[in-house]
């Protein structure tokens, strides 16, 4: 359950853990779970302290691509045992705050932390001031107990949503997917289009405004669910989704991108339903055709490509 500021809080003691959690990769899966583990085992209540915006919009030099909004990482998060998700606005105010405010306040009054579970460079409060031997100090004196999580990898480095974001920005889906736990995925609202798609004979849906990172401009392989509240989606099938900017239909002086899904075997209305991609393989680039013909004929062949990819 995701929380703001005016939400009622348990007063249950928790096992905490701090960050930011962008993509709930298997890094975060790993350390979210022991700490879900550990607070089972001692009768306690496994919270989540996030923060929106990302910092680096308040005080840094701007935040990272977005791998998954909010909601999201708050229902894959939920998905692994977390009781409560405590989202802090992050503003000016928030950040001048000082370590000891920052842990008096928020850690200890407002959460009820007898564990605190943060990352070996944990940095916190204003300016970064405070560090892990400063968290050690504070909860001897406030009374709870810092543990630091190991930092899960593979044979190519820490899973970490750094990496993620530089195989999404390179396309390569393989490698977003090993270290996410699951493909990459894009979400927005379907709008009202030109209807050119179904001129062509496949229909598209058009996906606007989409918060998270898009690959680079291409057509991909994909699995579609509409979601239908929190927590919950309904699988509707197999895709082919164009991210880029159409040049065949636009011209090549277009620079909007757009991400535009074709359902395979799917008949029906999505105009204002939240639809989610699940990006599961590149297929091609994004190119411009010479005629419509060409662009008609070339879908065609990446609806047969993407049911091969997407075959069980």
């Amino acid at each position: 359950m995701a929380l703001d500021e005016a939400s009622p809080i348990s007063h249950h003691a928790c096992v905490m853990v701090v960050g930011n959690f962008d993509g709930v990769h298997r890094g975060h899966q790993a350390v979210l779970s022991e700490a879900v583990a550990d607070a089972r085992a001692a009768g306690l209540a496994a919270v989540v302290l996030t923060f929106d915006p990302h910092p680096g919009a308040v005080v840094g030099a701007g935040a990272p691509p977005r791998l998954s909004t909010i909601e999201r990482r708050a229902e894959l998060m939920s998905a692994l045992g977390v009781d409560w998700i405590y989202v802090r606005k992050f503003d000016a105010a928030f950040a001048s705050w000082s370590p000891e405010r920052f842990v008096r306040e928020l850690v200890v009054q407002k959460l009820h932390a007898a564990v605190v579970v943060v990352g070996q460079n944990f940095r916190f409060g204003s300016k970064r001031s405070g560090d892990l031997e400063l968290l050690r100090a504070l909860g001897t004196q406030m009374g709870f107990r810092v543990r630091v999580h190991q930092v899960a990898c593979d044979a190519r480095g820490p899973f970490s949503s750094t990496r993620a974001r530089e195989a999404i920005a390179l396309g390569d889906i393989d490698e977003a997917c090993s270290v996410l736990g699951r493909p990459h995925e894009l979400s927005g609202a379907v709008v009202r289009g030109d209807a050119r798609g179904r001129q062509l004979g496949f229909p598209t849906a058009n996906l606007d405004p989409v918060p998270e990172m898009p690959p680079p401009n291409g057509v991909y392989a994909v699995t579609v669910d509409e979601v239908i509240g929190p927590g919950e989606a309904r699988p509707l099938g197999m895709g082919v989704t164009n991210v880029g900017v159409r040049p065949t239909i636009t011209g090549a002086g277009n620079i909007k991108r757009t991400v535009e899904a074709h359902l395979l075997d799917f008949d029906g209305d999505l105009y204002g339903r939240l639809l989610r991609l699940h990006i599961r393989a590149r297929l091609r680039d994004e190119k411009r055709f010479a005629s419509l013909d060409e662009l008609k004929a070339q879908i065609a062949v990446d609806v047969d490509c993407a049911r091969l990819r997407l075959a069980p």
